[in-house]
This record gives C-alpha cells, sequence and structure tokens, in this order.
C-alpha cells in the first residue's frame, strides 16, 4: 500500500457530485420533512399569540434559548468534530443569517402582517435557494424543478390574495423579505457543512450563534417576561422546543440526504399548513380561494419531484495510484 496515496475531493469535484441526479428520498427522510413543515407552519401561529406579550427581539432571544439548551442536552455525548475556518465562516453565516436575523425579522413581520400573509411573503425563499443553490452548490437547475418552484409559488400568491386584509403594511413586507433572504443564504450556508461535520452539531451550533446576537435584547426579554401570561410563556418555549430544536435538527437530517433546491421547495406547504392551523386552532375558516392556492402548492411540491433519478454512489476519497 506503500505506492498508494488518498486525496481529498477538492471544490471542483465537489461540485460535480453535488450536482449528480439525487436519490428519491427514504422513509425516514419524508418522516423528517414532514416534521419540519409541520412544525415551522405552527410557529407562524404561534408566533402572533406570544407576539401580544413578547417583543419581536426578545421572542427571537427566548426561543434560541430555548433551542440551544434542548440541543445541547441531545448533543450531549456525541462528540464533537471540530470545525475548519471555513466551516467557522459558514457557521456563522448560517447562525446570524438564518437563526438571529431571520427569527427577529420574522416576528417582527408577524406584528404588521396576518400570520398567512407573511408565511405567503415569507415563501420567496425557495425561488432563493434554488437559484443560490444551483449557482453556489453546482446542483443546477433541472427542469421539473423549475417548473415546481413556479407552480408552487402561485399557490402561494393564491393564498396571499385570499388571505391578506385590504392594506398591506410595507413594513411588514419589507421584512418579509429579509426574512426569506436570510433563510435562503442561511440553507445554502449550512449545506456544504453537512457533508463532514454531524447534523445535530451544525444545528446547535447555529442556533447558539443566533441566540449570541440577540443578546442585546436580554433586558426586554426580562421585561417582557415579568408581564406576559403563562400562554405566552408557553408558547415561548414551544417555539423554542419544537420548531426550532426539533425542527432544525429534522432539516439537517433531510438537507444531509436531498438537494437543497428541491427540499426548500418543500416548504411552499408552509402556507397552505399555516391557513389549516389558523382554521383549527383559531377559528378562522379559510377564504375558498386558499384552498384552491394550498392545492396548488401540493401540484408544485410533487411536479419538482418528477425527474428524480439515483445517482451514482460518490466516493469522498479519490484513490490515486503513485
Amino acid at each position: 500500500m506503500s505506492g498508494i496515496r488518498r486525496r481529498t475531493v477538492g471544490p471542483v469535484a465537489y461540485r460535480a457530485l453535488v450536482s449528480s441526479p439525487a436519490a428519491p428520498p427514504t422513509g425516514r427522510t419524508v418522516l423528517a420533512v414532514g416534521v419540519t413543515v409541520l412544525s415551522w407552519a405552527s410557529a407562524f401561529v404561534a408566533i402572533r399569540g406570544v407576539g401580544e406579550d413578547v417583543s419581536p427581539g426578545a421572542l427571537a432571544l427566548g426561543r434560541l434559548l430555548v433551542g440551544t439548551a434542548v440541543l445541547a442536552v441531545l448533543l450531549a455525548g456525541r462528540g464533537w468534530v471540530a470545525p475548519d475556518r471555513r466551516e467557522w465562516a459558514l457557521l456563522a453565516v448560517c447562525g446570524i443569517g438564518w437563526f438571529g436575523v431571520y427569527n427577529v425579522a420574522l416576528n417582527a413581520a408577524e406584528q404588521h402582517l396576518d400570520a398567512g400573509t407573511t408565511a405567503m411573503l415569507v415563501n420567496i425563499g425557495p425561488i432563493l435557494i434554488a437559484l443560490l443553490a444551483g449557482w453556489l452548490l453546482g446542483e443546477g437547475f433541472p427542469r421539473w424543478l423549475v417548473v415546481g418552484v413556479a407552480v408552487a409559488f402561485v399557490g402561494v400568491l393564491l393564498i396571499g390574495l385570499a388571505t391578506r386584509g385590504a392594506d398591506v403594511d410595507l413594513v411588514g413586507v419589507a421584512l418579509c423579505v429579509v426574512a426569506a433572504v436570510t433563510y435562503a443564504i442561511g440553507v445554502v450556508a449550512q449545506k456544504p457543512l453537512l457533508g463532514r461535520l454531524p447534523g445535530l452539531q451544525v444545528t446547535f451550533t447555529a442556533c447558539a450563534i443566533g441566540a449570541l446576537c440577540c443578546l442585546p435584547w436580554a433586558g426586554a426579554l426580562v421585561r417582557d417576561l415579568g408581564t406576559a401570561s403563562a400562554g405566552s410563556v408557553a408558547g415561548m418555549v414551544y417555539l423554542g422546543v419544537v420548531p426550532t430544536a426539533l425542527a432544525f435538527s429534522t432539516w439537517a437530517y433531510a438537507l444531509t440526504r436531498m438537494d437543497a433546491g428541491r427540499l426548500g421547495v418543500t416548504t411552499y406547504l408552509v402556507p397552505p399548513l399555516v391557513i389549516a392551523l389558523g382554521w383549527l386552532l383559531l377559528d378562522e375558516v379559510p377564504p375558498a380561494l386558499a384552498v384552491v392556492g394550498g392545492a396548488v402548492c401540493l401540484a408544485g411540491v410533487a411536479l419538482s419531484r418528477r425527474g428524480t433519478r439515483r445517482p451514482r454512489t460518490p466516493q469522498p476519497e479519490a484513490v490515486v495510484a503513485g
């Protein structure tokens, strides 16, 4: 074996590997996607309720502190893979953008817009994910992915038209755009990390970084919790445990096994789920157009999965004779 040396795959080879056709997701991957989407949909409803007592920055900090604590317990005893300098940079982008800025912007947006409209606007994110992943991660732009994105986005627009109020708050719209952009950047930064680092470790580290970014709202969190109802406190804990610790972990699990662009399209299921949860939990009967929009979203997600083929088995290391 002295004449054999190992060579780590470089950036060009990595792009070639990730651009290979994705394998059909396994049952566990589908379950992980389902848990993520349902949990994130419930978050829009919970944020609306908790936001009556807790300000946006304070809610982001409280949610991330709870999430970090739960993730730390789950990570205990699993070992730690030391990130290199490039991985720390990507973790910072993911933690500051997706966990920090995104949560504050989303919470603030729901002070100006209803949950359905917020979910619709934030879901320009999957389009940005597909574009960035196709460009930066070498995933390309498969025809059915593009078709599915377009169809699902039409469904989201229909839901938005059905659920928005008479007046659209431009501040809320701007905050949703900020949330969508940071969400997309965070996903694209997270994807390369999952090739070497455990998904739970990536989620914990990014969540902790996001919590650190929100520490300026620590005083506001203490003040708000002092006057908040028990239901709002419970809601904040729920946001930290389920949509953050659980859902971001199941997302990382799925992202390890799916292209970022294709996985991002599945979040188009969030707006129709928000409408359904609002119907069940808030007694808000969805307009007929919203139901049609939900069906169109489902069709778009189904179309995005067409043409998926099982790729050749990639080799993380190449053996070179010499």
